[in-house]
Formats: C-alpha cells, sequence, structure tokens
C-alpha cells in the first residue's frame, strides 16, 4: 500500500546509496589521487581536486584557478624563456656548461627565477637520453609548489643543413631547408615534412617549434634566407600554413607541438641585408612602399591557428611613429598585431632583447634598437607596455616583480600574459601527463620511414637550372668522372673516379653560394652570410679552369641567391639544391632521381643588380639570370 512518504522515502534511499559510492580523494603511493576511480596528479599536494588539476573542467577555468594560487614571482618567471643545457646521460644537476657562452642549467632557473619554459640547442645524440633527461625535469617540476610543467621549445632540428638557424639533423630524419619545400611547391609535402617532425619532437619532449620562418626573401643577401619559404608572398603563405597544421593539428591539443611562427611583420627586407642580430644593422627599409605585402604569410598563420608570434629585432623604419624594434613596437604588437588581426596567442620576443651578453673579451650587446639609452627595468617595462608576453633569451623576472612592487606596472597586465603561457600548456596536456616514453624514443626519432620521406624531399626540390645539349641525366657505369667538394667513395657507386680533370669524360663539381664575413670582433657575426653572392678572384678563376677543362655539372647550394653568370655560362649542366646529400645529388645527375624543383626565389644577374633592388620587393632585379619560378626537367 503506498502511503505520502513513499516517494521522498525512495529518494532518500537512492541518495544515501550515491553518497556512499562516492567516496573523498584517496592519495596514491606516486602522490597522484584517485576519485571515483580516475586518476589526477595533486601537483600542489594538498589531497585534494583543485580546478586547474581537473582534467574535465574547461581550460579557462583551469587557468583562473591556478591563476588565482600563483604568486607575483611565479607568474614573473613563466614570463621568461631562456635556453638550457642537457647533459649527456639524462641526469639533472644544477651547473652550467663550460661553453664560451655558459649555458644555465634548467633546474636552477626553476628553483632561483620560478622559471619552466626553456630551448634547447645541443642534446645528447642518443634519443633515450634526451627523453630521460626530459622526465627528469618534469619530475623537478612536479615537486615544485603548484606542480607547473616545464614548456621544451627548439629550433629547427629536422634539415639536412650546415647554417646556424638551424641545429644540424643527426639523428632526427634530415629533410631539404624550408627554402627546398618552397621548391618543391607542394602544401602535401610541407605537412608530412612538419608531421613527422612533430612525432619526433614529441618522443623527447619538445613541444614548441620556434619555427616556422614566414618571412620574405625579399632582400638577396640576407643570411636568413634558407629558413624562409622564397619572396613570393602567397607561396610562403601556402607553405606557412600547411607548415603549422602539420605541427599543431586544426586545434592545439596533447599530440600538439605549438608552433611560434616568426618573424613579425617580416624581417626579410634589412638594408643592405645586414642582420640585425648585431650593432651594425641599419634597420629595415621599404623603398617600395610594400610594408603590407609582407603581412600575407602572417595572415596566413593566424588563419592556421599559430599558437605563438615572434617579433624580429629590427626597426622598420617610419613605418610606425617611433623608430624601436619590433618588440619594442606599441603600434606593431599592439596596433597592429592584438588590434588588427585580433591575435590573442602568445607573443615572445626574439632572444636578448635586454641585456647584454658576454662572450670572453667580446660584449654582445642587447638588441635593444632604438632604445639603447634605456636602463633594464625600462627596457622591461616598455617591451611589456608594448603588449608582449615573453621574454626569450632573458632569465630577469626579478625585473618584473620590481617593476610590479614600485607600481610602475600592474599585476593585472602581468597576469594578461601569464593566462596566455597557461592556455597554452593546458591545450598542450602538459599538467595531465607530460612525460614521454624513453624506450620508444629511439624507434620514432629518425626511423627508417621518417628518413626515406626527408631523403625524398632532398632529391624533389634540386633545381635543374641549365641542360646544355641534354647533357642529363648521365649514364651510370662505365663513365669516368672527376668529383670535387664530393665524396670519392659515394661518387664511385655512379661511375670511376678519377683523379685528374684530363682523364674524365665529365667532372662534377659541388658549390656553396658565396658569403663574406662583417669584420667584427663578435665570432657570432663572423659565422652569418652576409656580403656579396658572387665569387670572386682566385676562387672563381679555379672553378672556371675546371668547367673550361673538362664538360662540367655544377650543383650550388643555395641560401642565398647566388650571382653566378660565368658558372651558368661555362658549365653543360647546372642543378641547383637546398640541402641535400652527396647522394641525393647524385642520384640527380644520374637519372635515380628527378629534379623536381622551381626557384622559390630569383637568381640575379650581377652585384649591380642586387645593390640596385629594393630590399622590400620581390623577384625586382634588373634582368635575372634566372628568374622566380624557373626549373626544367628531364
Amino acid at each position: 500500500m503506498k502511503t505520502a512518504f513513499s516517494v521522498p522515502l525512495a529518494a532518500c534511499v537512492l541518495s544515501l546509496t550515491l553518497a556512499a559510492c562516492r567516496t573523498g580523494p584517496v592519495r596514491n603511493k606516486d602522490g597522484t589521487l584517485t576519485i571515483n576511480g580516475i586518476t589526477f596528479r595533486d601537483l600542489n599536494k594538498n589531497s585534494k581536486l583543485d580546478v586547474y588539476e581537473d582534467r574535465r573542467q574547461p581550460v579557462e577555468q583551469r587557468v583562473n584557478d591556478l591563476l588565482r594560487q600563483m604568486t607575483l614571482e611565479e607568474k614573473a618567471g613563466m614570463l621568461f624563456i631562456n635556453g638550457t643545457k642537457v647533459n649527456a646521460d639524462g641526469t639533472l644537476d644544477d651547473k652550467p656548461d663550460n661553453s664560451p657562452m655558459p649555458v644555465p642549467a634548467a633546474i636552477k632557473l626553476m628553483d632561483e627565477k620560478k622559471m619552466n619554459h626553456f630551448n634547447l640547442w645541443q642534446i645528447p645524440a642518443a634519443p633515450k637520453e634526451m627523453a630521460t633527461w626530459y622526465n627528469n625535469l618534469q619530475q623537478h617540476a612536479a615537486a615544485t609548489r603548484l606542480g607547473v610543467p616545464v614548456t621544451i621549445a627548439s629550433d629547427p632540428r629536422n634539415h639536412f643543413s650546415n647554417n646556424i638557424f638551424a641545429i644540424q639533423a643527426t639523428r632526427f630524419s634530415q629533410w631539404c631547408e624550408p627554402l627546398g619545400l618552397a621548391a618543391i611547391g607542394d602544401t602535401a609535402v610541407t605537412r608530412m615534412f612538419a608531421d613527422i617532425s612533430r612525432r619526433e619532437y614529441l618522443a623527447v619532449g619538445i613541444r614548441e617549434a620556434l619555427h616556422p620562418q614566414a618571412d620574405l626573401a625579399t632582400e638577396p643577401r640576407w643570411p636568413r634566407i634558407s629558413g624562409t619559404f622564397g619572396e613570393d608572398a602567397r607561396l610562403a603563405a601556402k607553405m606557412t600554413a600547411a607548415y603549422i597544421r602539420g605541427y599543431q593539428g586544426d586545434t592545439l591539443g596533447a599530440q600538439s607541438v605549438a608552433c611560434m611562427t616568426k618573424h613579425f611583420s617580416g624581417g626579410g627586407p634589412q638594408k643592405g641585408g645586414l642582420d640585425p642580430h648585431f650593432e651594425f644593422q641599419q634597420g629595415q627599409v621599404y623603398p617600395g612602399h610594400n610594408f603590407n605585402y609582407h603581412l600575407i604569410p602572417f595572415e596566413a598563420a593566424f588563419a592556421a591557428h599559430t599558437a605563438a608570434i615572434m617579433p624580429y629585432y629590427g626597426v622598420p623604419t617610419d613605418q610606425t611613429d617611433e623608430n624601436v624594434g619590433f618588440g619594442y613596437n606599441k603600434a606593431i604588437i599592439t596596433g597592429l598585431l592584438r588590434n588588427k588581426y585580433h591575435f590573442d596567442g602568445v607573443v615572445c620576443t626574439d632572444w636578448g632583447l635586454v641585456t647584454d651578453l658576454k662572450m670572453g673579451s667580446v660584449t654582445w650587446p642587447a638588441r635593444a634598437w632604438g632604445v639603447e639609452k634605456l636602463n633594464t627595468a625600462q627596457r622591461v617595462k616598455k617591451i611589456l607596455d608594448a603588449g608582449v608576453d615573453q621574454f626569450g633569451g632573458e632569465s630577469i623576472p626579478e625585473v618584473v616583480v620590481q617593476l610590479v612592487k614600485s607600481g610602475q606596472v600592474s599585476e593585472a597586465r602581468i597576469d594578461t600574459s601569464v593566462r596566455r603561457l597557461l592556455r597554452q600548456k593546458f591545450e598542450l596536456g602538459l599538467f595531465d601527463n607530460p612525460f614521454v616514453d624513453a624506450g620508444k624514443a629511439a624507434t620514432i626519432i629518425g626511423n627508417a620511414d621518417f628518413q626515406s620521406a626527408a631523403e625524398a624531399s632532398q632529391r624533389r626540390a634540386i633545381t635543374l637550372l641549365k641542360n646544355d645539349e641534354k647533357k642529363l641525366p648521365l649514364k651510370a657505369g662505365a663513365l669516368r668522372i672527376y668529383v670535387k667538394n664530393i665524396d670519392a667513395k659515394t661518387a664511385a657507386r655512379y661511375g670511376i673516379v678519377v683523379d685528374k680533370p684530363a682523364d674524365a669524360d665529365v667532372a662534377i663539381i659541388r658549390l656553396n653560394t658565396p658569403w663574406y664575413p662583417v669584420n667584427t670582433a663578435n665570432p657570432f657575426a663572423q659565422m652569418f652570410h652576409h656580403g656579396d653572392l658572387d665569387f670572386k678572384g682566385r676562387q672563381r678563376d679555379s672553378i672556371l679552369q675546371l668547367l673550361h677543362a673538362v664538360p662540367t655539372i655544377v650543383d650550388i647550394y643555395l641560401d642565398r641567391p647566388a650571382v653566378i653568370p660565368e658558372i651558368s655560362k661555362a658549365a653543360k649542366g647546372l642543378l641547383a639544391d637546398f640541402g641535400a646529400s652527396d647522394a641525393a645529388v647524385l642520384d640527380v645527375v644520374f637519372g635515380r632521381a628527378n629534379p623536381g624543383g622551381k626557384l622559390p626565389i630569383e637568381l640575379p644577374s650581377s652585384m649591380e643588380a642586387v645593390r640596385q633592388q629594393k630590399e622590400d620587393v620581390p623577384y625586382d632585379s634588373r634582368n635575372p639570370l634566372y628568374k622566380f619560378g624557373f626549373g626544367l626537367s628531364y
């Protein structure tokens, strides 16, 4: 028989039953919490599940919860990213390395500066040791007060390259350079490159790519052309978008590598090609009134949802209300990037805008162009006022703390940047599981399938510029070949290698685009490929002597647009590569692979033409030797 109490009584029984099933957090031996069968990390060690520790909660709520628990010192530490060393055996210590420019230990910066963003240059050759170091670092991060995980960033390390802007690929798959991807011109190849590189990065814990380089190569003397997608804005835009999607996916997630696209708003038009890493720079100039053209690849990056942006060092001369470097320039960062393009991701300066770097007896001045007279605190404040979130290559959070405590910068302004940086960490899944499987790293990095795709890119990017009398492809076998700047053992797989040009049926020579270092005491500056683009004096005469003595096939590596009219005229065949092994070049020379590239940069006919062209305008040199987009096939 039903009573008036039947329904409430049933509800009460159900409520008691559910309550009995809901157990409180159970703390496990490893420090994690288990709630209703679900395990969570107890990052702040309070034996409770905070909102920021709960992966079921929306990212913005997690960010807000963590931000309110952070001290000012912890917030300031997040605003800095700097290089760190990696011990060869994967262990941690608090000692800097012993290089000419000592690289600090990450745990020292974590403990003393509250930093949790680091970039890597040299890493152990063995992937397992690199992954072990990374896991040890994340364990150290987990032991900090709030357990904020570390984000590891890297410059490119997947190219067959010897330039200083990309770490030479050793165990990682070795692809052609970005300029070569542009020569191929296939967005599917670019996205495949980025996807494979992403998987290799993930295997050792690299979660942020300090690339792609969306600058346009409109000034042929600039040393950083090899990292670009060439001088055509629309080609560069296509490549940039594909590149970002390959690393990040369509949205940022636990299997993504965040891209920091650089260098807003385009670093290509350097006056005379002089790079603003150094005090001899002369500013970015726009004689062709072409500032907006350089924005086109960045617009593609925004459409692809790049996670971060890096402005360059240079001064956009007379383009804004003050002639200061991009990172200090509020009109560029807030006016253009934030307000016009509505970019709400992380903005990080290029490395070393605030403090000088001591290199033995040489001082490398901070890249504080236009604000050289400001002191350290004033520089930091101006960068924050410009709208930047993070300071690259700096480790001075105490300056931010003092600016806030002295009332010069509000803590709310710091919170705005910290919120963006935390959001990226949450979206990457670092708070939930930052660790990698060290045992699998060696099976992923540079595996046979990845390397096969990479080597195919080296071959396909090679661009055939001249094929006199259809000399190419050569026939392998009994042909007697003289080689220069090519490994003789590798060449012996294609023909009979002889010691003298006079004994050869054909010669094959590999060349690099010429460069002439700037006269400076800074050893780093002397490594930059500045200066004229043509061979001179004895070097030119020696090359031409060989070309006139025997039918010769020339391959030239283009990290900048070489000026080679005499060489082109005398060669029987002329090829351009963008980072390729001897085997890759010889495979194309002997027809085992087809040259598939089209020039992503024009090759000028003379240095006079180079000097007369406008730094901000693409393919505008007078009577170019080879035009943009040129390329023959077999």
